[in-house]
């Protein structure tokens, strides 16, 4: 079974460590990202991945020509300007697999990927969503008559549940890509959930995005554990 990640966006809003590499590439310690990621899945028993590359691509194509590690590894040109929709559908097209795991070259969490994997065959249904809490961002206050009641941390459990990538996705959902140019997440994934074709496998562990250099730092304090936080299980 493949694993696709998806690794050819700009990184935009982390620009200070993306003006000459992918964010997929930025370093935790002396390795990428992108590495811990692949781990994640590698440490259950999933090793063959498949790296969708779009901006500075070449320097995803010149690592994986290195790597050491005894796992089947394909960078593949998804196009500089292509979207998430477009970068599944072409890895999709070109590696064929019975089901596919998807995603995204910037975050990490514990997931139980077998686990995930047995939710998704058990719901049978196009596609399944791993949901995750966001990180806690800002402390909360509580205030009455102007004079504050309760000023402390922000709970994960407070805001909900959003999208945090770890995908399962039946080769189907190639043919709901019509345009390379679309969003996975604002075309395929509404029109999969408008069909009730979308699960939701909820992940109440470690997950963490690197979006901005605090998350970045916050990462790199976590991979300094002896045990990284997304390799607990």
């Amino acid at each position: 079974m493949k694993t696709i990640i998806l690794s050819g966006g700009l990184g935009t809003r982390i620009s200070e460590e993306t003006e000459d590499k992918p964010k997929p590439m930025v370093l935790l310690d002396d390795r990428p990202i992108l590495w811990h990621i692949m781990n994640i899945y590698a440490n259950q028993g999933f090793s063959d991945f498949i790296i969708a590359t779009g901006y500075k691509g070449e320097v995803i194509h010149e690592w994986v020509a290195n790597l050491k590690e005894k796992w089947k590894v394909e960078a593949y040109d998804t196009g500089l300007d292509t979207q998430t929709g477009g970068r599944i559908k072409l890895c999709m097209e070109a590696f064929s697999s019975e089901e596919y795991f998807v995603t995204y070259g910037d975050g990490v969490g514990n997931v139980n990927i077998n686990a995930l994997l047995d939710f998704h065959r058990k719901q049978g249904k196009l596609a399944t969503v791993t949901a995750v809490r966001p990180p806690a961002r800002f402390g909360v206050l509580e205030s009455s008559n102007g004079l504050v009641q309760h000023f402390g941390e922000k709970s994960q459990t407070d805001a909900g549940w959003i999208n945090g990538g770890f995908f399962v996705l039946n080769p189907k959902v190639a043919s709901y890509v019509k345009d390379l140019n679309e969003p996975f997440e604002s075309h395929v994934l509404t029109t999969l959930v408008a069909e009730r074709q979308l699960a939701a496998f909820h992940h109440d562990g470690y997950w963490q995005p690197m979006d901005t250099l605090r998350e970045k730092r916050e990462l790199q304090r976590a991979v300094s554990q002896p045990v990284p936080p997304w390799l607990q299980l």
